[in-house]
């Protein structure tokens, strides 16, 4: 680390700073987490903080706060999309964070997969469903395990494994009450990996394992025996591999501050990219803290980390 975070200069030159969580988003509990995280960290190192639970109408506001900067901790659509990040543009308030575009592209997970493909990085086969696919020939096109996912939702919401046309059926139903776009992607077995980025440097990769069918909403955020592996237990040339696409995937879709990238690996050892989160979880199970604490950073430097990216 190259900044001394006790320094009272620092923290003076933060100003005051707003933390904007909660929101509208079916990620709202877990934002309101990551917000109160947040807040208690900033407030224990000295920071002027002002909390905003973002409600309805964010345009009447944000226009009222008198703030120098602004840490994003809002989670899924209307805070991780790309529109607070506009919102804040126009009222010329400095914020946490990637910008406008790719928020709003990566919150988009078609597109963001679109482009992997377009730049040759790897990510699984996917199929793009709707009321009137062939269910029993997507599961073959995508090779009889596929992950339905609703296309701009996050925390693993609506999400869920399959292996038969019928299975497949019933998943689109259940995603497609959070998403007019749905996608189907090919299963990858193996381990999973995650790989925080924080100021253009990827930190150590953290391997997940779960007892639960793959790593939804329940072993991220509620079960006490998902496994986080840190050091993740791949030979150094390999999790260099995994670390340099982790930050190939960030700078492609133009991210910036902080982020973290989900990654797949096979049997063989290939790695594929699922999707990259803009704002991740800042809650006590939350993946970018234990990284970073793997790295050195105790949460109110990670946190205060992120916000200095303000000050440039």
């Amino acid at each position: 680390m190259t900044q001394n975070f006790a320094d009272q200069a620092f923290i003076k030159s933060l100003g005051s700073v707003a933390v904007l969580y909660g929101g509208t988003s079916a990620e709202r509990e877990i934002s309101l987490r990551s917000g109160e995280a947040v807040i208690t960290a900033l407030r224990g190192a000295g920071v002027s903080v002002v909390p905003v639970d973002i409600g309805e109408n964010p345009l009447q506001q944000l226009p009222q706060l008198k703030v120098d900067r602004v840490f994003i901790a809002l989670h899924g659509t209307g805070g991780e999309d790309g529109k607070i990040q506009a919102l804040l543009e126009w009222l010329q308030l400095p914020y946490t964070g990637s910008g406008i575009a790719a928020s709003a592209l990566c919150m988009d997970k078609l597109r963001t997969k679109q482009l992997w493909r377009g730049v040759g990085l790897s990510t699984p086969d996917y199929r793009v469903l709707s009321n009137k696919s062939d269910w029993r020939d997507v599961m073959q096109q995508l090779g009889g395990v596929a992950m339905v996912k609703p296309c701009h939702e996050g925390s693993s919401i609506g999400m869920a494994k399959v292996s038969s046309a019928d299975e497949l059926a019933k998943a689109y139903a259940n995603a497609s009450q959070y998403d007019s776009v749905v996608l189907a992607e090919r299963y990858i077995q193996g381990a999973e990996y995650t790989v925080a980025i924080l100021d253009g440097v990827a930190l150590p990769p953290i391997k997940l394992e779960t007892h639960h069918q793959f790593y939804d909403f329940s072993a991220k955020y509620q079960a006490n025996d998902t496994r986080y592996i840190c050091p993740c237990g791949l030979p150094a040339e390999s999790e260099t591999r995994l670390k340099n696409l982790a930050l190939a995937a960030f700078q492609t879709v133009g991210a910036e501050g902080w982020g973290r990238v989900d990654v797949m690996a096979d049997a063989q050892g290939e790695f594929y990219l699922l999707e990259l989160n803009t704002v991740p979880g800042m809650t006590d199970h939350s993946l970018v803290p234990m990284a970073a604490k793997a790295a050195g950073y105790s949460f109110t430097d990670l946190v205060l980390a992120i916000l200095r990216q303000t000050l440039d």
